[in-house]
C-alpha cells in the first residue's frame, strides 16, 4: 500500500467518524459547501478527502476526539494529510 492509499483509508475513517458527529458534520458541510447528495461520490475524490482532513486539523479538539474514537495516534490525521493532494505544500495563511 502506498502513502496516498494509506492516507485515503485514514481520511475515510475520519469521514465516517465525522458523519457520526451531527453538529460537527453540519459545520463541515457549511464550511465546505459539500452537498449531502454528492457525498458518496465525493468520498472517492482525494481532493475532497484532503479538504476533510484540513477541516478536522483546524481544531485540536476535533483531532483528539476523532483519533481517540478511531484508536489512532494523535498524529495520524496530519500524517494522512501529507499523503493527500497538496499535503506536501501546506499554506498556513
Amino acid at each position: 500500500m502506498n502513502q496516498q492509499e494509506s492516507a485515503e483509508i485514514t481520511a475515510l475513517q475520519a469521514f465516517a467518524w465525522l458523519v457520526g458527529q451531527p453538529e460537527e458534520f453540519s459545520q463541515f458541510l457549511n464550511a465546505t459547501g459539500a452537498a449531502t447528495a454528492d457525498l458518496a461520490q465525493s468520498a472517492r475524490d482525494p481532493h475532497f478527502l484532503a479538504a476533510l482532513i484540513d477541516y478536522l486539523l483546524q481544531s485540536d479538539e476535533r483531532v483528539v476526539a476523532c483519533c481517540a474514537d478511531l484508536d489512532l495516534p494523535p498524529t495520524a490525521l496530519g500524517e494522512a494529510r501529507m499523503g493527500l493532494p497538496g499535503g506536501r505544500d501546506p499554506h498556513w495563511t
